[in-house]
């Protein structure tokens, strides 16, 4: 297929399939909850290019820009979720707003292992005080996992919030995002516990 398109490999995960994208610049996509047909639709819509499913093993040899950042971002997928410290594949936020794109840039940047408050990314991309902004900003974090908006938490050391509403119950996604802290060796209570 010649032009400009995204590749997509679906992975078994610990709340159903995980769905990957990449594009010749990096991966530009993680998501689960959905169907493979649904995070494809979406993708095409939010980046105006087709998607392609791609059967993708994790090998050194995928072919392609494209191939070998879909491989390098399930394996980082992978190892995370074994509780394997990863460095962050390239990543393609070529589409978020500029204030998304500063924001999910000090997030991938975050050590694994540790975490750090909204007010802290705030003050980290030069905007002190604008904890709200970065806390929708990480909501529409369209690269979960690899930008690791889990890392990112209340100034009480509460859990606050994840997945800014769009994967569902918002009591289990505080504890999927306990559950991915606990995996880097982190441990984090949620409000009034």
């Amino acid at each position: 297929m010649d032009g400009q398109y995204a590749v997509r490999g679906t992975i078994a995960g610990p709340w159903g399939p995980l769905h990957v994208a990449a594009t010749d610049r990096g991966v530009v996509a993680v998501s689960w909850g959905a169907t493979g047909e649904a995070f494809d639709q979406e993708l095409t819509r939010r980046l105006g290019i087709p998607v392609v499913a791609s059967v993708a093993e994790p090998t050194a040899h995928a072919p392609g820009r494209r191939g070998r950042h879909l491989v390098a971002g399930i394996m980082a997928i992978e190892a995370l979720l074994a509780g394997r410290p990863v460095a962050t594949p390239e990543l393609d936020l070529g589409d978020r707003p500029a204030w998304d794109r500063r924001v999910l840039h000090a997030v991938a940047a975050i050590p694994w292992g540790t975490t750090v408050s909204y007010g802290e990314i705030a003050r980290r991309v030069g905007s002190a005080g604008a904890a709200r902004a970065v806390g929708g900003a990480v909501g529409r974090n369209p690269i979960s996992l690899l930008v690791p908006c889990h890392r990112v938490i209340a100034a009480d050391g509460t859990l606050g919030g994840y997945g800014g509403g769009a994967w569902g119950d918002h009591s289990a996604n505080l504890e999927i995002k306990r559950d991915l802290l606990q995996r880097e060796g982190v441990t984090a209570r949620r409000r009034g516990r």
